[in-house]
């Protein structure tokens, strides 16, 4: 399902207009703001030098773009797609739990693969820019009421105990996402192995109080199979 299917703005919320897809200008200058993140990473990136390249006036920069950091955001919109890529396979209930949530934790490691200078510079920006910061958060929000409805269906079917409001634990985890997206980003002496399966047992546990999780009326055959 598309962005637009969903209902949620296909520009960066930092965005100061909605342009039209013939608007080269914009394009322009995303392009270039690109190969200067490459090039120097957030804190290198002067304006003038992005604009020059993209053939446009600062006046055109500041047209679309409060600063630096909003232009960075709006570049980060295929990594909004990668969000609910992740999201709409853990949701699914149709396959066991480790399964969906090992899924989900790859494709958001997947997602640091693809585009890690990118969130780099997007955490730069985060760090210095209230903005930004906000635009951050509000995207993560979206992935609650989601993640929250699984977890309610979950209790509902006896897979997962009662606990806290769904909403809470719903909130807290996409929290912990945050955070491994930025620990993987950044780097640390933890694998990817180790961070994929400490987060699959993060989520696991949370949610339904073992790793081990079995469908109601499961044998243990059964259950051995499903977590094979």
């Amino acid at each position: 399902m598309s962005r637009v299917q969903r209902g949620l703005p296909v520009r960066s919320p930092t965005d100061r207009r909605q342009p039209q897809k013939s608007d080269l200008r914009r394009t322009a200058i995303l392009e270039s703001l690109d190969h200067h993140l490459r090039e120097s990473g957030f804190d290198g990136i002067n304006i003038a030098d992005v604009t020059k390249r993209a053939g446009v006036t600062r006046s055109a920069f500041y047209f679309y773009f409060e600063n630096k950091a909003a232009a960075v955001a709006a570049l980060l919109e295929p990594m909004y797609e990668d969000g609910f890529i992740a999201s709409d396979i853990l949701t699914s209930t149709a396959e066991p739990p480790h399964r969906r949530i090992r899924a989900m934790v790859e494709a958001l490691l997947d997602t640091v693969e693809h585009h890690r200078y990118l969130l780099q510079a997007m955490l730069d920006a985060r760090a210095s820019n209230p903005a930004i910061r906000q635009v951050w958060d509000d995207a993560r929000e979206t992935f609650v009421p989601a993640v929250a409805a699984m977890i309610a269906a979950e209790r509902d079917s006896g897979r997962a105990p009662d606990g806290p409001q769904v909403e809470v634990i719903a909130g807290m985890l996409l929290e912990f996402n945050d955070r491994l997206l930025e620990r993987y980003t950044l780097g640390g002496t933890l694998t990817r192995e180790q961070l994929s399966e400490g987060a699959e047992a993060v989520w696991l546990r949370t949610i339904y109080g073992t790793v081990d999780v079995a469908r109601p009326g499961q044998t243990p055959e059964e259950q051995k199979r499903a977590t094979s």
